[in-house]
């Protein structure tokens, strides 16, 4: 049980640490870093893009995103 309370603790840690680097990014950086993920993933979403399409569907046109301005 002892190792439950340490993955926790570090845990908590590391959300905190992540947490407050985020906060301390600059919006160049937080592009930037969003660029790096979309780079890296890109090729599973496109394989996956059939599996979501109806969900992301349903939830574009809940949001202010799917409705004409």
């Amino acid at each position: 049980m002892r190792e439950l309370s340490t993955l926790r603790e570090n845990q908590d840690t590391f959300e905190t640490d992540e947490t407050r680097m985020l906060q301390s990014m600059t919006i160049q950086e937080s592009v930037h870093q969003w660029l790096a993920l979309q780079l890296a993933f890109e090729p599973q979403l496109r394989q996956t893009a059939a599996l979501f399409v109806r969900e992301w569907q349903a939830a574009l046109a809940q949001s202010s995103f799917g409705s004409a301005a």
